[in-house]
């Protein structure tokens, strides 16, 4: 077994222990342990091996020897035991957002829910408001979290379902019969979340391809094996996730390649505009040639297609039918932003917050990356969960910022901070030391279950604050987990833009928020627009590369993103921002 296999048999045993009603210190025990295993910089099995596991920090006796059995026997009879004993739906139940481990417990033992089907039936039916603890806000609740798991299905953050598809990419690329090969679908067009992986590969000989796919170390299960199409089920870990998702891979011949990768990308309905514009020309599009009864028009890559079409080529992240074949006949499609245009990142998290890095690693990371200028954004006051930083901590940090910025070359901190949002719209911090900041990313963080009215208005009266630079996380949604809190975006898009206001694209995967169609929103209305990775770590500053994707499928240039400026161009915006403000 694996470390992350044997995390998460671990982190399982956790969680059936809780659902048991055991002791909240033993369960802990062993998501502490999982936690520990998965940061072993050692070879797990040579640490069963000489005893050395015993050693770890959070690891104890009892479940190191557990862990010595999952290693040696790759299963465990104690896990099959608790499996046996808690009901398998109880497990499923706990993907409800808001469902602990003690409530889902509470439903089984005084209404016998053991399945989504059957809470969702209580719910409708009245019986878990009546439970203690429970009551008509939480049932309804319940019931928009189980709305939400319906929606979302079996899909996969994006960062997820990329990072699995690229590694079954690279294993096709080195078959030696194919020819060329690409992921296709919504992974190609940057979509937030996906549903499974398309791969599209070209070859005069499939059937060798096919046998190796099938077997490659990522594949489960065997859904489907043909002479030019598999489909199997794969599975991944990734920084402790399990990722399993269906990957369907389609082999054709090099010529037919150019139409298959248009066709398997999509959109449907960008698709349906490009097979009307070829009816029209007197041909019929596919995924296999652009053509008539009398002839076929050979292309070489997708560029051809479009250029037969009387298209210029389209971006992949634009083909969702939201304009873009107009702007593409008229010739005003933009010159999206790529990764390389930003020249520095605002809203990271440090060890004085709830990052888990110093302020000059993450500084020295960011500088690795080639980015001109770094931005410290950790946590308001009130924020006590994640150590939020008392106006004596914001002062240390400042004074350090200025040694480092003495001290460090081709990378400058800006002193900046994520302030809270309070209930009432005012700011976490007095306007005297805003004032001291650099710049100020205002977000909420807490009371996501206001009205929309009273959030809207409490997001605006923030944004009208003359110290608030951009707005962080502007809905406050975790994809796949959470929905956004209910606030009119129309609203706060009209107000940051009265106000000059930035608005944040979060590039953290879970988050990707602003959503891309507000995106395209906010540039038609004018609003800067800041990609922030919003990092907690040195490894996490690079996911500022899905907010470009973001970017890009709002049909941001470069020009319509603050943080593609120079470290000079940013310095001199900011302070002439500081200087349209005084503090009362």
């Amino acid at each position: 077994m694996t470390k992350e296999q044997v995390a998460e048999a671990l982190n399982e045993i956790g969680t059936l222990l809780e659902l048991q009603g055991e002791n909240v210190f033993r369960a802990n025990a062993y998501h502490h342990a999982a936690k520990a295993v998965l940061e072993l910089s050692g070879d797990l099995r040579q640490m069963v091996a000489d005893g050395s596991i015993r050693a770890v920090p959070g690891i104890g006796a009892s479940v190191a020897d557990k862990i010595r059995e999952l290693v040696t026997t790759g299963a465990l009879a104690y896990l099959d035991e608790l499996r046996a004993a808690v009901p398998r739906g109880l497990v499923d139940i706990l993907r409800v957002p808001g469902l602990g481990p003690k409530k889902v417990k509470a439903l089984y033992d005084q209404l016998h829910i053991d399945s989504l089907e059957k809470l969702k039936t209580a719910c409708t039916a009245g019986q878990v408001a009546t439970l203690k603890g429970f009551g008509a806000k939480t049932q309804q609740k319940i019931l928009e979290g189980l709305t939400l798991l319906e929606q979302m299905g079996q899909r996969v953050r994006l960062d997820q379902a990329l990072a699995l598809g690229q590694a079954l990419l690279e294993q096709i690329r080195t078959f030696p019969e194919v020819v060329r090969c690409e992921l296709c679908g919504s992974l190609r067009r940057r979509k937030e979340t996906c549903a499974d992986l398309d791969i599209l590969a070209s070859s005069s000989d499939p059937e060798p391809i096919m046998a190796r796919f099938v077997q490659l170390p990522q594949v489960i299960q065997i859904l489907a094996h043909g002479p030019s199409k598999s489909s199997v089920r794969t599975e991944m870990y990734l920084h402790g996730d399990k990722v399993v998702m269906q990957a369907d891979l389609r082999v054709v011949h090099e010529e037919q390649y150019p139409f298959g990768l248009l066709h398997f990308t999509g959109s449907k309905e960008h698709n349906v505009r490009l097979r009307q514009r070829a009816i029209d020309r007197g041909l019929t599009l596919n995924e296999y040639a652009l053509a008539n009864a009398q002839t076929s028009i050979p292309c070489q890559n997708e560029e051809e297609i479009y250029a037969a079409l009387g298209l210029p080529f389209i971006p992949p992240e634009l083909r969702e039918d939201t304009g873009e074949i107009e702007a593409a006949e008229a010739g005003t499609l933009p010159v999206l932003v790529t990764p390389s245009d930003l020249r520095g990142v605002f809203h990271n998290h440090t060890l004085y917050s709830d990052g888990t890095a110093s302020l000059e690693a993450m500084a020295l990371a960011a500088k690795n990356l080639g980015f001109e200028y770094f931005g410290v954004g950790d946590h308001s006051q009130s924020l006590t969960v994640a150590h939020g930083l008392p106006p004596s901590a914001v002062r240390k940090q400042w004074a350090e910022i200025e040694r480092l910025n003495r001290k460090l070359h081709g990378i400058h901190i800006f002193r900046g901070t994520e302030v809270d949002i309070l209930d009432d719209g005012t700011l976490d911090y007095p306007d005297e030391l805003l004032a001291g900041f650099d710049y100020v990313v205002a977000s909420v963080h807490t009371r996501f279950g206001l009205p929309e009215a009273a959030m809207t208005a409490r997001v605006c009266k923030a944004l009208a604050h003359p110290a608030v630079t951009m707005l962080g996380h502007a809905t406050g949604r975790l994809l796949l987990r959470r929905e956004g809190y209910k606030i009119n975006l129309d609203e706060v898009l009209k107000v940051a833009a009265q106000h000059g206001k930035m608005i944040e694209i979060n590039a953290q995967p879970s988050r990707l928020d602003l959503d891309w169609r507000y995106v395209k929103q906010a540039k038609a209305m004018g609003i800067p627009i800041v990609i922030n990775p919003d990092a907690h770590s040195v490894g996490e500053l690079a996911f500022y590369r899905f907010g470009v994707d973001v970017a890009r499928r709002g049909w941001l240039t470069k020009n319509d993103i603050f943080n593609t400026r120079s470290y000079t161009e940013v310095k001199k915006e900011l302070a002439r921002r500081k200087r349209l403000w005084t503090p009362s």
